[in-house]
């Protein structure tokens, strides 16, 4: 966990009688946000194969994985109970292939100009497209594992930058 953890600042989406509550943002100076978050998926090797060969019975798998995640960066407010719906301005996702370790890697850097944040968008975005590979390749591989989501970046907004170390 990295040293800025828990003792710094209090749990924000409870309120003082300890009921869940959504956070007013509404004072806080609209400021350029970014934030990175990333994951992999690891499958048998001939399931990479398959996906790299692009002849999927499903399409183009990387491709419709690379559209669900905008598509869930965008609808984040919508599955997260207390997050601000947002207008997003940037969602970049980049799927690396990688033969020796039969995996995807899922980086995804989503950008606003707002008043909070988007790390819960970045890592929505990685989770979903993560997904969705698992989704059009479980007939041939329900073995596949996701792992390594997490966020890399962070910065705008009052507290600044965070990077992961």
């Amino acid at each position: 966990m990295p040293s800025d953890a828990m003792n710094e600042q209090q749990l924000t989406h409870f309120n003082a009688q300890g009921q869940a509550h959504m956070v007013d943002v509404g004072e806080k100076n609209l400021t350029h946000r970014i934030a990175i978050a990333e994951g992999r998926i690891t499958m048998q090797p001939r399931t990479l194969e398959k996906i790299l060969q692009g002849d999927h019975k499903k399409g183009d798998v990387l491709g419709i994985a690379r559209i669900a995640g905008i598509m869930a960066a965008k609808k984040t407010a919508d599955l997260i109970p207390l997050c601000h719906p947002l207008a997003l301005t940037k969602v970049d996702i980049a799927l690396t292939p990688h033969l020796e370790t039969a995996s995807v890697h899922c980086q995804v850097s989503v950008e606003t100009r707002g008043q909070t944040g988007v790390e819960m968008e970045a890592l929505t975005a990685v989770n979903i497209t993560l997904l969705t590979i698992y989704d059009m390749c479980k007939a041939i591989d329900k073995g596949m594992c996701m792992e390594s989501i997490r966020l890399l970046l962070k910065s705008g907004g009052k507290s600044g930058e965070w990077t992961r170390t």
